[in-house]
């Protein structure tokens, strides 16, 4: 049996498989993508070239360390593949993702690449999203009234994301509202729902965007499926 660091770990060697020289990739944020990137800094160093757009500063920072190249999005019209994780995938291939909390600068940048690939670990597959708290990123000005206003319209409990004892604030300086849905049945319609909300930033809610889920079992084996 393998620990989830080390199905982390092969997930991120088997995806670095993908990334290929003089590419222009997305990069993503988070503890699975974390083995990706330093995986690619030793294949930086073996003499593999790309260039990457980051989906947050903690991302940027490590591809400063590993010193490898990156570029804003705004020099950028296409990026050939973004490689991210994800917090749930149901078996339509939509997406909760944001427990990080970059899921507004993710989904912007997951948006312009021609193919996404989600890597994740086996508990992260379920049949229907919802399980996992939804983050809904939402600007501070009034964010009570979002608040409200999503609890009133699904009968649902949320919470405003604190980290360290302190209220979170994402890279753009905005809250997070993690909401308990439970079970999501439609991501497309509740997606849109919600960015209807005077104040909804974003939701983790990634929905026909991702092409391909790698998915690290236990036993070390890593299973493939297209989208």
């Amino acid at each position: 049996m393998f620990t989830q660091d080390e199905i982390k770990q092969q997930l991120g060697i088997y995806a670095a498989d993908f990334i290929k020289n003089d590419m222009l990739i997305g990069l993503g944020t988070g503890t699975t993508v974390y083995y990706l990137l330093k995986e690619l800094g030793k294949r930086k160093q073996q003499g593999l070239n790309f260039t990457a757009v980051c989906t947050s500063l903690q991302t940027q920072n490590i591809l400063k360390e590993e010193g490898m190249n990156f570029i804003s999005l705004d020099y950028v019209d296409r990026l050939q593949l973004a490689i991210d994780g994800a917090d749930e995938v149901d078996e339509n291939g939509s997406l909760i993702k944001g427990g990080g909390g970059a899921l507004l600068q993710e989904k912007i940048v997951e948006a312009a690449a021609d193919e996404l690939i989600i890597i994740v670990d086996e508990k992260k597959n379920v049949k229907t999203l919802g399980a996992f708290p939804l983050p809904v990123e939402v600007i501070t000005f009034g964010w009570k009234q979002v608040k409200q206003k999503i609890e009133s319209a699904y009968n649902i409990k949320t919470r405003l994301r604190e980290k360290d004892g302190k209220v979170y604030l994402t890279d753009h300086q905005h809250y997070i509202l993690d909401c308990f849905f439970n079970t999501i049945p439609d991501p497309g319609q509740l997606n849109n729902d919600l960015h209807l909300m005077p104040g909804v930033v974003e939701t983790g809610l990634f929905v026909d965007m991702a092409n391909k889920i790698i998915t690290g079992h236990s036993d070390g084996s890593i299973t493939v499926r297209d989208i």
